[in-house]
């Protein structure tokens, strides 16, 4: 995140307009109501608490950037009993996404009456006549298992449709709000239909759950289903270690998803601790000559008989023909790093004339699937909650996530503007150096 990203109004939550209802949620509470279990607009979480930049917006006299905090609101601007609510995936699969689905029905159905709850098939496809989708109905009892199980209950697909074409759907099915689990071109789509809407006059909130396995989107701790693919991915790599190390010369290479970011590769390899080598995207690396990987790797197996390498798919980019073009998500097409090092590391070995056993091992759509772990599924019902709390609340053009072990509302521009990565110079990638023993960064010389 640069200056620029931190500037007070980029932060600021829009409203469709005052709040006079009442919100459900004091009559549940009941005499146990209080002020702490509602949340005001004016509560904030400080965007930056790095003492430095805490310090010169003091000493300048200029407004701390602040985050609103996310929670129930004591009054609300949905009616629920009248309100129809949508919930859509859209992009990648990603451990969590149903427990999500599940969150938003359960808490907008049980906590705030609403009784009309639209699940949208296959991503903004749904929204386009054109492709023939049915409509389902969400319900408690629909949704009751959904978490125990992989992928999306409602189907996802990837790519933006006809914007105006996706709000005269969401008129004609009488929608208010309007849920969205994607990652930042999703939500970025999701801001294209406020705006629309918002030119013809019709208020709808559209409240974005970010999902992102890479772990890649900014401002939030972690994206949901994250930890799951970290725990998943360890369990490729200990597979791996327990091939390389029962052969002689054996190296194990297992490439796992980030695109841009190595959160995946650096987190497993350090939870494993069978790592020798972690390659991501952030961090370039020399494959020739004494200072570069391939040297590197040759020594380590010689020397103590076996490696692993975790290798981000993102990584390496520059030594692959570019594959050309972009996926129906508007990502460009990356190269096959894996099996690109595969072929180096065996044509290095046999000009070395050593001996090599090597197992490649791309587990990305096996972990994709999977169901999330205990603690993703905490993450995942609390982001629902918040969610449905917003909506209610009349909040628009945002997503919900956790910052600072708070859960915040961040504007959809905000959490677009820039993607989280790896710093080579902080903690993070100092622990996975520790940890795997290799060179800060692979040179020729």
């Amino acid at each position: 995140m640069n200056e620029t990203d931190l500037q007070p109004e980029i932060l600021r939550v829009t409203n469709l307009g005052p709040r006079k209802i009442a919100s459900p949620l004091e009559r549940l509470f009941g005499e146990n109501a209080s002020a702490q279990m509602f949340f005001n607009d004016d509560e904030r979480i400080v965007a930056d608490h790095d003492l430095d930049h805490v310090r010169g917006c003091i000493e300048s006299g200029t407004a701390f950037p602040c985050l609103e905090a996310a929670g129930p609101r004591r009054k609300i601007y949905f009616h629920p009993p009248e309100t129809t609510c949508a919930v859509i995936t859209c992009g990648g699969l990603c451990p969590g996404l149903n427990d999500v689905i599940r969150s938003v029905v359960l808490h907008a159905h049980y906590r705030y009456g609403v009784k009309r709850i639209l699940g949208i098939p296959y991503g903004f496809e749904g929204l386009n006549p054109a492709y023939g989708h049915s409509i389902t109905e969400l319900t408690p009892e629909s949704v009751a298992n959904i978490h125990t199980f992989g992928g999306t209950a409602l189907g996802t697909s990837r790519g933006p449709q006809d914007v105006p074409l996706m709000v005269d759907r969401l008129q004609e099915l009488g929608v208010s709000v309007l849920f969205l689990i994607g990652g930042d071109g999703t939500q970025r789509g999701g801001q294209a239909l406020w705006e629309e809407a918002k030119k013809r006059g019709y208020p709808l909130a559209v409240i974005g759950i970010p999902k992102t396995i890479d772990n890649d989107m900014i401002y939030m701790d972690k994206s949901f289903g994250y930890e799951t693919a970290v725990a998943a991915a360890v369990g490729a790599i200990n597979a791996a270690h327990t091939e390389a190390r029962s052969a002689r010369h054996g190296v194990g290479l297992v490439k796992l998803m980030g695109r841009h970011s190595g959160f995946i590769a650096c987190a497993a390899a350090i939870a494993s601790g069978e790592v020798n080598c972690v390659l991501i995207p952030e961090v370039p690396f020399a494959l020739e000559g004494p200072g570069g990987f391939l040297e590197f790797l040759f020594r380590r197996v010689v020397n103590r008989g076996h490696a692993v390498i975790a290798l981000a798919e993102g990584a390496g980019q520059e030594y692959l023909t570019d594959a050309g073009g972009t996926d129906a998500s508007g990502n460009r097409r990356l190269g096959d790093i894996g099996l690109y090092l595969r072929e180096r590391i065996e044509a290095f070995f046999h000009e070395r004339g050593s001996d090599l056993n090597m197992k490649y091992i791309d587990p990305s759509y096996t972990i994709r699937g999977i169901p999330a772990s205990p603690n993703d599924r905490i993450y995942c019902m609390r982001l629902g909650q918040a969610a449905v709390h917003a909506a209610m609340a009349g909040k628009t053009g945002i997503v919900v996530a956790r910052w600072h072990s708070a859960y915040i509302h961040v504007p959809i521009p905000a959490v677009t503007a820039a993607r989280r990565s790896v710093e080579p110079t902080e903690d993070f990638w100092l622990a996975v150096l520790e940890s795997t023993g290799q060179p800060p960064v692979f040179i020729p010389e």
